[in-house]
């Protein structure tokens, strides 16, 4: 499971090099599965769980023999723009993993700090919202966390 990890990381990092360069990709999937010496769905599991819109990116993908995978890191005029889409994207539940990446992808977008980060995790978390049970925490920590974002919003 390390091991695996460990080359989604690398896999992750490869394209965050290439993105760093350019705010737009066109990858192949088989291409990098052959660099990386693994299967397509390695590659697939990658872009989908750290290359989606909590992230700070857009992905297209076409299939078949001329297939690609277009990623693009989403960029936003204001500070309010993009905590409007991250609204959005937050929809009426919300899960305390993907809080968490949003929180982290905030402060490597430099709209919130470290601390003001763990006060927000800190009044989402599953401790903060007691006794309810676990579709009840998702649906309210989604509310609290759009209030938040709302704040945040008029804030910058």
């Amino acid at each position: 499971m390390s091991q695996s990890n460990n080359l989604s990381d690398l896999i992750e990092q490869y394209i965050k090099n290439i993105l760093n360069e350019n705010f737009e990709v066109e990858l192949r999937r088989q291409q990098i599965a052959e660099y990386f010496n693994v299967v397509p769905s390695q590659i697939n599991y990658v872009i989908k769980t750290r290359f989606d819109a909590k992230h700070g990116y857009y992905v297209e993908s076409k299939r078949g023999g001329g297939g690609y995978i277009r990623i693009v890191k989403l960029q936003f005029v204001s500070t309010r723009d993009l905590l409007e889409k991250v609204k959005s994207e937050v929809g009426s539940v919300l899960t305390l993993t993907d809080a968490s990446t949003i929180i982290k992808q905030l402060i490597n977008d430099e709209i919130i700090d470290v601390p003001c980060g763990r006060i927000i995790l800190a009044a989402i978390d599953n401790d903060a919202l007691g006794e309810l049970d676990k579709p009840s925490q998702n649906k309210l920590r989604a509310h609290i966390f759009k209030c938040i974002l709302t704040k945040l919003e008029y804030e910058n």
